[in-house]
């Protein structure tokens, strides 16, 4: 049988005989199955029709805007030491700053009722003790801070300072320095066991401390009957210096942490991608030393609430000092996820949470210590909330996009300004001599 197959071949573009010239307007673009050699078409795709190599963009459509990212150069400095993950750009210090204001208010506020209704709360021997007080739980406040921003935090702080108070109530009869040596020795063995933990196996801090935490309530477990002091230690003649002390630390602490490359590589350690993978060894190193730093806080503020105490000291597992700690270091603006935190955030929630206290007590509200740590926690969400949100870097992609008009690549500028004819979804007609006559009707059919 015989036949033209002369339809089925590559036609001659000059010949359009079925509308091919319409086909390969420059106003729609050359077909990428016909081009004569991809590699020099000016189309903005590449490839066989039907070749089974997937086309390729390579020139942007003339008709749509391009768009440029314009960064500053300075914002080149503002990275994070793996640019590879995290945002660019400076943490907002603003929002910590403006909440460091409410807490000063609400401490004004407390000084004022405490003022008012109990003014010798702040005089003579009660004020000391309120100092003694306020430092012992502004070193567990800032044993908290610390391993939060730090992204590891230590829910063994609680137990270790009732520990440790018990400790110093037992052997504080042959001297300070003799109960306080071994006390900090164990403490810093806790520290580097949760270290351990946390950074040889890569696991979370509140788990691994949460074990260790448990280790040291057995050891508090001990104890059947609260435990008298035995020493004659008296904190309250140097409550001024003391907490003057702690007041210095926390302070200086937040500036240093409002340096940018202080900040980032305190909280190296927060995850930004799988949380199994490794963040190097720096992060590994301030991990250990927020750790170990924090037990050793927690083993000072349990010895200064053992010899600041009145009474004896009661053997509980320590719930309750871990819950004040977190809450009042979340309440001053630090970060349940790490990294972020304020200045004197943790100095303020510190000072507002002790005068609470001891306003209750005058009072005889009669709230149980685990309740207040309980509504602390939840409010210190509720700031990382803030703080998370609000001081987070401004993202680059959201803003300094410019449009700027596209310039034509190799086809005449104007027939690219006209909008393209509509397109027909019929074809062309077929000389009708091409199917009929005597090829399709002769007798040889």
């Amino acid at each position: 049988m015989a036949y033209d197959d002369s339809i089925y071949r590559r036609r001659d573009p000059g010949a359009d005989p079925v509308g091919t010239g319409a086909r390969e307007d420059p106003r729609y673009g050359a077909d990428p199955g016909y081009d004569a050699d991809p590699r020099t078409s000016s189309s903005h795709v590449t490839g066989r029709f039907m070749g089974g190599e997937p086309a390729v963009a390579t020139d942007p459509d003339p008709a749509e805007p391009t768009r440029r990212r314009n960064v500053p150069p300075a914002a080149l400095e503002n990275v994070f030491d793996d640019p590879a993950h995290g945002e660019p750009g400076r943490d907002r210090i603003g929002v910590h700053l403006l909440w460091e204001l409410v807490l000063l208010v609400v401490v004004a506020v407390l000084l004022f009722l405490c003022n008012r209704d109990y003014p010798d709360l702040l005089r003579g021997e009660q004020r000391e003790s309120l100092l003694v007080f306020g430092t012992a739980l502004g070193l567990l406040t800032l044993g908290a801070g610390l391993t939060l921003r730090t992204a590891a935090p230590n829910l063994a702080l609680g137990p270790v300072a009732v520990a440790a108070a018990l400790h110093f109530a037992e052997n504080s009869d042959r001297g300070v320095v003799s109960a306080m040596l071994p006390a900090v020795v164990a403490g810093v063995a806790v520290g580097l066991v949760i270290a351990v933990l946390v950074v040889g196996f890569h696991v979370p801090g509140w788990a691994a401390s949460l074990a260790a935490g448990l280790a040291v309530v057995v050891f508090v477990e001990q104890r059947t009957a609260p435990v008298d002091v035995q020493g004659e230690y008296d904190p309250n003649q140097h409550a001024l210096y003391l907490f003057a002390g702690f007041a210095a630390v926390a302070v200086l602490a937040g500036l240093f942490g409002t340096v940018k490359t202080v900040r980032r590589a305190v909280g190296r350690f927060r995850p930004v991608g799988d949380p199994a993978l490794r963040r190097g060894g720096a992060a590994a190193v301030i991990v250990t030393l927020g750790l170990v730093l924090s037990t050793v806080f927690a083993v000072a503020a349990g010895m200064l609430l053992a010899a600041g105490a009145t009474g004896p000291v009661a053997p509980t597992t320590g719930i309750e000092w871990t819950g004040l700690a977190f809450g009042a270091a979340l309440l001053g603006g630090a970060s349940a996820f790490g990294r972020r935190g304020g200045v004197a955030g943790g100095l303020l929630a510190t000072v507002a949470l002790a005068l609470f206290i001891r306003y209750a007590d005058e009072r005889n509200l009669d709230i149980a210590p685990t309740a207040l740590a309980a509504v602390l926690l939840a409010v210190g969400l509720l700031v990382t909330r803030l703080v998370e949100a609000n001081g987070r870097p401004r993202s680059y992609a959201e803003r300094d996009w410019v449009e700027e008009p596209a310039t034509p690549a190799s086809w005449d500028s104007a027939q690219t300004a006209q909008p393209p004819e509509p397109w027909n979804s019929s074809l062309p007609g077929q000389p009708t001599d091409r199917w009929g006559g005597d090829r399709w009707d002769g007798p040889d059919r």
